[in-house]
């Protein structure tokens, strides 16, 4: 089935109308807006972070949420992948809790683990630790921005956040799930309290974005990294409509929105129905058929398995030169990971990819 886009095209976006402002966030924001160059924008999903030892030596043992509401540091790590790769866009150096933890939630990113909730949500009263966020709770967050955009120049900055439905899961299970039994109980038994809580993580996301992108950053991606854990029909009852409030307030700022999950291959169309103008496709569908399914309202954005960053160089540069093949039957196409860059990734293998990328838009 193919799906129209929510957005009316014919509207004029705020980002549409400052003069220059393609030329300056240059390939990706025209990729994303369906109006693709010679070859595709290349950007990948953790870009910075453990696989660059500038990463870890700036970094040291501290911890991660203050990490990310550190200026300087925040705009050192941001900018450290576009120095060594080239890439053609950076994406802001954060943490999906990190809102949340501005909201008021105890919580902390633990090493190996990742992020725990010390009194995971359950019930009804539980929603009073949860207080709406404004740019007053984080300006640390405007200034990161500022200080990202400052030093990019050309290169556009990606503002993201966590999607509702993810952020729910955290505050549920209280850390990271593999069956998220716990989520889909309070999904399931209490759907009015659930939509109450997705309600409040969709107005703190949103918040989130909008800081990010009154500081500058041309383009936003929202994460929705466990919505592959759901069917299409839960998806579309319990998440959609959520995650579709982000986006549409997003967007209707003026930059173009990038909606990204893992394993949501059977998901496709109903993330794309939330109103993205780009959607990610994790390694496991082909770009050629998510395209395909979406139809042409849509730019999509991917798929480099990760994994292949280990593999022989012949194999990489083939995977890649078929992945770029597989976009140009796309309105639009944002080459990057179906995934986030695995931490034992030798980071020379990822600059080489960007190389052979850029030299495939002079032949």
């Amino acid at each position: 089935m193919t799906i129209q886009p929510r957005r009316d095209s014919s509207v004029a976006h705020v980002g549409d109308q400052l003069p220059g402002a393609d030329e300056r966030a240059g390939l990706l924001v025209r990729a994303a807006r369906r109006r693709p160059g010679a070859r595709p924008p290349v950007w990948f999903m953790r870009q910075a972070g453990r696989s660059l030892p500038e990463y870890r030596q700036v970094r040291g043992d501290g911890s991660m949420l203050q990490a990310c509401r550190e200026p300087e540091l925040v705009a050192e790590i941001t900018l450290q992948p576009v120095r060594r790769h080239g890439v053609d866009a950076a994406i802001f150096f954060s943490d999906i809790v990190v809102p949340l933890a501005a909201a008021g939630v105890d919580l902390d990113i633990v090493q190996g683990v990742g992020p725990v909730v010390s009194e995971p949500f359950a019930r009804w009263s539980d929603l009073d630790r949860l207080a709406p966020l404004t740019g007053e709770h984080v300006p640390d967050i405007e200034e990161s921005v500022r200080r990202c955009v400052a030093q990019l120049g050309s290169t556009p900055l990606i503002g993201f956040a966590g999607a509702p439905f993810t952020l729910a899961s955290y505050l549920i299970e209280g850390g990271p799930s593999r069956s998220h039994t716990r989520t889909k109980a309070l999904m399931y038994g209490q759907p009015d309290l659930w939509h109450a809580l997705c309600a409040r993580l969709a107005q703190i996301s949103t918040a989130f974005l909008a800081v990010q992108v009154r500081a500058g950053a041309q383009a936003a991606q929202l994460f929705d990294s466990w919505a592959g854990a759901l069917s299409r029909r839960d998806y579309e009852r319990f998440v959609q409509p959520h995650s579709a409030a982000v986006l549409g307030r997003i967007g209707a700022l003026g930059v173009p929105t990038i909606h990204f999950g893992v394993g949501t291959g059977e998901l496709l169309e109903a993330m794309a129905a939330a109103g993205a103008d780009v959607v990610g496709v994790d390694y496991r569908t082909s770009l050629r058929e998510a395209s395909a399914r979406l139809g042409p309202g849509y730019a999509v954005q991917g798929n480099l398995d990760p994994a292949l960053a280990f593999a022989p160089w012949h194999v990489i540069e083939t995977e890649v030169r078929r992945i770029v093949h597989e976009g140009r039957h796309a309105p639009g196409h944002i080459f990057n990971l179906g995934h986030g860059v695995l931490p034992e990734t030798d980071p020379d293998v990822l600059t080489r990819i960007v190389a052979l990328i850029k030299s495939l838009g002079e032949n």
